[in-house]
Formats: C-alpha cells, sequence, structure tokens
C-alpha cells in the first residue's frame, strides 16, 4: 500500500470536480464520493474492520466480560470479522458518512457497517487504495 501522503492527498482530490472548492465532509462530497466508488471498486470486496467496532471497546479496553462478548459477536459484527461487500447502501449520513451493506463470511448474517470503519483484506488491491483513501478523506476532511 503506498503511504505517501502527497500521492494519497492528490489521489483524493482527484475525486472531486476540479471548480469544487471545499472538499470537506458534508452531504454533497459524501454523494461525489459514493458515486466515484461506485464507478471503480470493483465488487465483491473481502473486507475487515480497521479497528474495533464501537460497541467492542468496552470488550477490549474497558470492564467488559469475555463471555459475553464472545456471546454478542454471535450477533453482531466484530472489527476481526471477515465480510464480503455486496454494495455501498444508498444511506448515508454526514456523521458516518458512506455505509457498506455487507454479509458475514462465517454465518452469512448481513450487516450495515459504515465504510470508513472497514479496509481490504487484499493489501495490494485496487479496492484496498480506495477504501483506505475513503477513510482517510472522511476522517480528516
Amino acid at each position: 500500500m503506498d503511504k505517501n501522503f502527497e500521492k494519497q492527498e492528490k489521489r483524493i482530490e482527484s475525486v472531486f470536480p476540479k471548480d469544487l472548492d471545499d472538499i470537506s465532509k458534508r452531504t454533497e462530497t459524501i454523494e461525489i464520493y459514493k458515486n466515484y466508488l461506485e464507478i471503480n471498486l470493483e465488487l465483491p470486496v473481502k473486507l475487515t474492520g480497521i479497528e474495533d467496532f464501537n460497541w467492542e471497546e468496552y470488550y477490549i479496553f474497558g470492564p467488559g466480560d469475555e463471555q459475553e462478548y464472545e456471546e454478542l459477536k454471535k450477533t453482531r459484527p466484530s472489527y476481526r470479522d471477515t465480510f464480503n461487500m455486496i454494495r455501498i447502501d444508498d444511506y448515508r449520513d454526514d456523521d458516518y458518512g458512506l455505509f457498506a451493506k455487507l454479509t458475514r463470511v462465517s454465518d452469512k448474517k448481513r450487516f450495515q457497517i459504515p465504510l470508513a470503519d472497514l479496509k481490504a483484506i487484499d493489501i495490494e488491491s485496487k479496492n484496498h487504495q480506495l477504501l483506505d483513501d475513503y477513510s482517510v478523506w472522511f476522517v480528516n476532511y
């Protein structure tokens, strides 16, 4: 994966029309990024979490019980799971951005997870770079 931040910044900027002065995260730019990803991602994409999901923090860093955590992971997505992304959902949110429609590989359960919380497993793939760029844009712009 290319971690040359100048190159990454140029790739991110190239997603948006040149006459758009402000590429910060808001409804308009989230929609532009969604269209870009829908054109460029090669589906299905095998994904996993970048880091623990919000609900998991209580169990990983807090006082949560390990057995309870294991039980909850049967019905909730975990950042350690492997997912197949079916598509980018039509729902979007200014706080969470785009959402991925996913199927967990192990049991075929379906979830809707913020795309910025996910990464492609194949780090050499075009999809990995596209999703990494999106996450960097979403978190930092």
